[in-house]
């Protein structure tokens, strides 16, 4: 089982985002492969730490975390943190170290600094929606999406802006009332990524750029919701230069609307209507689950906003606590228009005490039937 976040960082849940920006760098700094070269253990901690802070130092993404945990974020590379490397760490991260590790402004040493001083740069993330039939959230599903990114296009080279030495910052020191003053800003002449083009081909942009239509298989995880938002690592657009790492592919969940089956959090909910003969003789239906059709029996005597509840039909947890349960809703259905021997026989039926309303103590009120379905 995956180590809990707050765990790694050593918090409790109810840390505020000061007490975890601070556990993070604490434990960062302490595992950072500047101070323990060589040593893969470190190394690891070092990520489990990144990992967990991506998650709980994001307001929205901790929000999910704390309501689905692990799996919120988890299936076929999706991941909150998961499956992050120094690249990600160093790029997403690197600004919470101030000048810890040699880096100036810089942060991290690989993205300005101490890991050989050549500036690193991701590239931008992409962002698409794509929508579920509830058959397809309640089993999980693949997809293969055409997205368009930029790749780095064939024939171009780029070498280390002679402007900053590939640091992509320029230092600049004035003299003030108060002494010697040290600031340190993006190079203008690469834009900050420590790399110029030194040719490219004729159909690329101005950072050698080019757009590709590209197919990306998705695998989308069961019990996912409407609104969640899963990442598919390096299938963003690509960064300019040499040494650059490509952005991410986040991927927004949208729910459709089923023809028959509506949705509250795990359970389905299912509207059945029958007649009053089928109320009174009792009957069986077939109906839709996500898994395909069943057919259930009503009883003799069904009365009118009675539930039955079908265990497991719904839809699997995000968070693997199992399956939620298939509502059914029985409603009578009153006819509006019959005819002369049909309106003749109810008419007979009026003072008839088989037809005359007896609930008995399990024929509970609407409210009492919503009150137990959520108890």
């Amino acid at each position: 089982m995956k180590e809990d976040y707050y765990d790694i960082l050593g918090l409790s849940k109810n840390a505020t985002a000061a007490e975890i920006k601070k556990a993070y760098r604490k434990k960062a700094i302490k595992y950072h492969p500047d101070k323990n070269p060589g040593d893969s253990e470190a190394e690891e901690l070092f990520k489990k730490a990144a990992e967990a802070y991506e998650v709980l130092g994001d307001e929205n993404k901790r929000a999910r975390y704390d309501q689905y945990g692990h799996q919120a974020f988890e299936g076929g590379g999706f991941g909150g943190g998961g499956g992050m490397n120094m690249d990600d760490i160093f790029s997403q991260f690197g600004d919470i170290f101030g000048s810890a590790f040699g880096g100036g402004g810089g942060g991290f040493g690989g993205f300005g600094g101490g890991f050989g001083g050549q500036r690193r740069t991701k590239g931008s993330n992409l962002r698409i929606r794509v929508k579920l039939t509830l058959e397809e959230i309640a089993n999980g599903a693949e997809k293969k999406i055409k997205v368009k990114r930029k790749k780095q296009a064939s024939g171009t080279t780029y070498k280390t802006c002679t402007t900053c030495g590939g640091s992509g910052q320029v230092t600049r020191v004035t003299n003030t009332i108060l002494g010697r003053m040290q600031t340190a800003s993006p190079c203008t002449a690469c834009g900050g990524s420590g790399q110029i083009i030194e040719s490219k081909a004729a159909d690329a942009d101005s950072q050698g750029m080019k757009t590709e239509e590209e197919t990306v298989s998705i695998k989308i995880p069961a019990g996912v919701v409407d609104g969640m938002q899963l990442k598919v690592t390096g299938k963003g657009n690509e960064a300019p230069g040499n040494n650059g790492i490509a952005g991410d592919l986040l991927v927004v969940i949208e729910e459709a609307q089923h023809e028959t089956l509506s949705r509250e959090g795990d359970n389905l909910h299912y509207d059945l209507y029958i007649s009053i003969p089928e109320a009174v003789l009792g009957t069986s239906k077939e109906i839709d689950t996500v898994t395909g059709k069943v057919r259930i029996k009503i009883e003799e005597g069904a009365q009118s906003g009675k539930i039955l509840r079908l265990r497991g039909k719904g839809i699997p947890s995000i968070n693997g606590y199992g399956k939620g349960d298939l509502l059914v809703h029985v409603n009578v259905w009153t006819p509006k228009n019959l005819n002369k021997e049909q309106k003749t026989f109810f008419e007979n039926m009026l003072d008839d005490e088989h037809f005359s309303p007896q609930p008995q103590r399990e024929d509970k009120s609407f409210f009492e039937k919503v009150k137990d379905m959520f108890s």
